[in-house]
């Protein structure tokens, strides 16, 4: 794949597309009480907008799709820890990824959130059109494979041992 099919975010265009998206979230009156991490991607995103929305209280949740450049799974996975319901109770969740691609990571993370929440929304800083999530918030809509700040570069260490312990 060529860089001239690939929509680049470096990490000073990271910061405005944070701002920026934080912007939107605030000018539309939702004020979430906890901002949900779709990790990893989505870890940069929710720090962005704890910050820039003065919410403090973050949460996690681990799930696998990806497994190279456009290579997923069939389905998204949630991996352990997995929030538990009660922490979300009655709470207005802002989940936050990096991009939402075929929408089924979002969809997941929504749908477990739907039933234990007063209301869900989700943020991300790219749409494609594909996605069967849509998104209220987005910084930019974009078609082609994207390389984020944070995952451009291969990994320092190649780990082996990625089984993860319950």
């Amino acid at each position: 794949m060529s860089d001239a099919e690939r929509e680049v975010l470096t990490w000073e265009l990271f910061g405005t597309a944070g701002r920026e998206l934080a912007t939107m979230v605030a000018e539309s009156g939702y004020q979430p009480d906890l901002i949900l991490s779709i990790a990893r991607g989505g870890l940069f995103v929710a720090g962005s907008l704890g910050y820039a929305l003065d919410v403090k209280n973050l949460h996690v949740m681990n799930v696998e799709f990806y497994t190279g450049v456009d290579q997923r799974l069939d389905m998204p996975v949630m991996l352990p820890p997995v929030p538990a319901p009660v922490d979300l109770s009655g709470a207005r969740v802002l989940v936050a990824d990096d991009v939402a691609d075929t929408g089924a990571t979002l969809k997941l993370v929504r749908d477990f959130c739907a039933d234990h929440v007063a209301d869900v929304r989700c943020a991300v800083v790219y749409e494609k059109p594909h996605s069967t999530v849509k998104c209220e918030y987005v910084w930019r809509h974009t078609d082609r494979w994207i390389n984020f700040p944070w995952s451009t570069l291969p990994p320092v260490v190649q780990r082996d041992d990625q089984v993860l312990d319950a």
